[in-house]
């Protein structure tokens, strides 16, 4: 069980994307990731050394401080560590645990929420097939929608659909994404609300 991780960012704010769009979440971000998203907004993200390691109880003490029922534990790819101590502590004060992960490794820690956003740059595991409880498909090119409906196949019936335009591509995509959830029953359109608001 790990009880130092690296620790990019911590901040409060409302979350921008996805089912709790609009909902106030503490936002925890571990430094670390070797999947390597092209379009990646958090590059300074993946290099894990470059962030300083933080003891759980100090993090869960800063979480205390703040009036939210929401956590979000991201990176960054926060799967590849052992936050069973993380998710415990954070349980101990009451909060509702929500994770964003692209799924390549095997889940260490109880949350309640799992995102999960694959990657074409790094294979997922089964395991997040069947815990994932949100499907985030970021929409870069036109064949991302055909690996959207793909993914869609192997996760469970209870999994919310999402699609979203990556930021930089917004206004090239957002017409096909549009009809593609017209066409596409269940799916849901996600927006980074939170870069309209100019919030972290």
């Amino acid at each position: 069980m790990t009880h130092e991780l690296p620790i990019m960012e911590e901040f409060f704010t409302i979350q921008g994307e996805g089912k709790y769009t609009g909902t106030p979440a503490y936002f925890i971000r571990l430094g670390g990731c070797d999947v390597g998203c092209v379009w990646c907004d958090v590059k300074e993200s993946w290099d894990a050394e470059s962030h300083p390691t933080c003891r759980v109880d100090e993090i869960i003490e800063r979480v205390k401080n703040n009036n939210c029922d929401l956590v979000v534990i991201t990176g960054g790819e926060p799967a590849m560590y052992d936050i069973s101590a993380l998710c415990s502590g954070l349980k101990s004060i009451g909060k509702k645990i929500a994770i964003e992960t692209s799924g390549c490794y095997p889940l260490k820690g109880i949350v309640d929420w799992y995102t999960f956003s694959p990657k074409k740059f790094k294979s997922p595991t089964e395991e997040a097939y069947k815990k994932a409880d949100e499907l985030k498909i970021v929409i870069y090119n036109k064949s991302d929608f055909n690996w959207a409906l793909e993914h869609s196949k192997k996760v469970g019936d209870h999994c919310l659909l999402y699609i979203q335009p990556e930021w930089s591509k917004m206004e090239q995509v957002m017409p096909e994404i549009v009809e593609f959830t017209k066409r596409n029953k269940g799916w849901k359109i996600s927006l980074q609300t939170h870069k309209y608001m100019k919030i972290p």
